[in-house]
């Protein structure tokens, strides 16, 4: 095997993908000094091909791409088939949760999953991916081991847990799709352990969403409404943590109906459902963020957008999307406002603006790389956006080259 220049290669496509040096370690489970080492060339002598192998992956970049310079550009994240090697880190806790020491005291776990919580809502998926097998691994043992009035609570943050690593795994489309839905159906049955009607509302919307992935559509709408319905009077005197979970789920349903072909009836459905949840988000008066929902006006207008986009009627979309108020939008996270700016960026190709949707593509990235390029469906958007121009500028070109394609 010629092995000069593998650590010059990785070191490459690490900086590529935005990862540090010590991003990139915890990928591999190795430290930052050991990178620093396999990328200067003083571990090249007799390279493992499993690490290389292992490298490949995380780089999301094909594995001739490390031992030679002269080869057509690596696939979009997840053309593969196969989700990031930190992706099936997770995957494999789920499958085989583990813990190397003890495990968390109750309290500490608390704090890793508002850190984890926080990661998400700021698009920091690579530190998802070092933190939530952890999480998994000690929150099930928790649960376990939970003593007869504590395990309300140990339920409950379980499924907080899984609710999370569900969000998490959808973010890699149908390449992850299967260990959401596990991940999703684990979260309603320790929801409904717990008790608490606020995590089995918010477990229901994961499973919704599962479902929409799992391309059975109309049977998340059914599962949503029946579980609005069902939790809907409870929830409503919950005040503003009820309110925002019910309000979510009416939002769930209203993305599962707009999932499908587009007819009258389905928009009139989804439209319905939308406007269920705007009238909980007017009695709530405010945008929240409420069990991590984000919940309230904006919010809402944002899935509106969506839905309009997803049944494919752009302008519509677009016109929806001019009536946000700028400061409110500044107010979302960033998951939701770079999410927001892709959506614009697919209406702006469907209606023939092209610098437009670059421009929308780049500011997505500016608030959250790795919203851009580590998602299946944002990296195959900008491919799409490449594609139809033309003389693509030098600013998309270097972003479809940071998400690992040919511009």
């Amino acid at each position: 095997m010629d092995t000069s220049g593998i650590g010059r290669r990785i070191a490459y496509w690490r900086e590529r993908r935005g990862f540090t040096q010590t991003d990139f370690g915890q990928l591999m489970g190795q430290t930052r000094r050991w990178v620093q080492d396999i990328e200067g060339g003083r571990r090249q002598q007799d390279p493992r091909l499993s690490v290389l192998v292992r490298a490949a992956e995380a780089l999301r970049v094909p594995l001739e791409r490390l031992l030679t310079d002269d080869l057509p550009d690596p696939p979009a994240s997840g053309a593969s088939g196969v989700p990031p090697a930190g992706v099936l880190g997770v995957v494999d806790a789920l499958y085989n949760p583990r813990i190397d020491g003890e495990p968390l005291a109750p309290a500490v776990l608390e704090r890793r999953l508002v850190y984890c919580c926080q990661a998400f809502q700021a698009c920091h998926y690579a530190t998802l991916a070092r933190e939530l097998p952890l999480l998994i691994s000690c929150a099930g043992q928790t649960a376990h081991d939970a003593a007869v009035g504590a395990r309300t609570d140990a339920q409950a943050l379980l499924s907080r847990v899984y609710q999370l690593v569900t969000s998490y795994l959808h973010k890699y489309g149908e390449t992850a799709a299967i260990p959401a839905a596990l991940a999703a159906d684990r979260g309603l049955l320790a929801a409904e352990r717990s008790g608490d009607l606020v995590q089995v509302g918010a477990a229901a919307r994961r499973v919704a969403k599962s479902l929409v992935h799992q391309q059975r559509p109309e049977t998340a709408v059914e599962f949503a409404t029946v579980a609005a319905r069902r939790l809907g009077g409870e929830l409503m005197e919950r005040g503003p943590l009820g309110w925002s979970t019910l309000g979510m789920l009416y939002l769930s349903a209203a993305l599962a109906a707009s999932s499908q072909e587009r007819t009258t009836a389905r928009m009139r459905l989804a439209t319905g459902f939308v406007d269920e949840a705007a009238e909980i988000a007017d009695r709530q008066g405010a945008d929240r963020n409420e069990d991590w929902t984000m919940f309230g006006p904006t919010n809402v207008g944002l899935h509106r957008v969506d839905v309009l986009l997803r049944f494919e009627d752009a302008s519509a979309a677009l016109e929806a999307a001019g009536g946000l108020s700028p400061e409110a939008l500044r107010n979302m996270t960033r998951e939701r406002r770079a999410g927001h700016h892709v959506a614009l960026a697919r209406a702006s190709l469907l209606t023939r603006r092209k610098e437009e949707a670059a421009r929308e593509l780049l500011e997505a990235e500016r608030l959250a790389p790795e919203e851009v390029r580590c998602r299946p469906d944002a990296v195959s958007l900008v491919k799409d956006v490449v594609g139809a121009t033309v003389e693509p500028g030098g600013q998309l070109r270097a972003l479809a080259e940071r998400c690992g394609l040919r511009a």
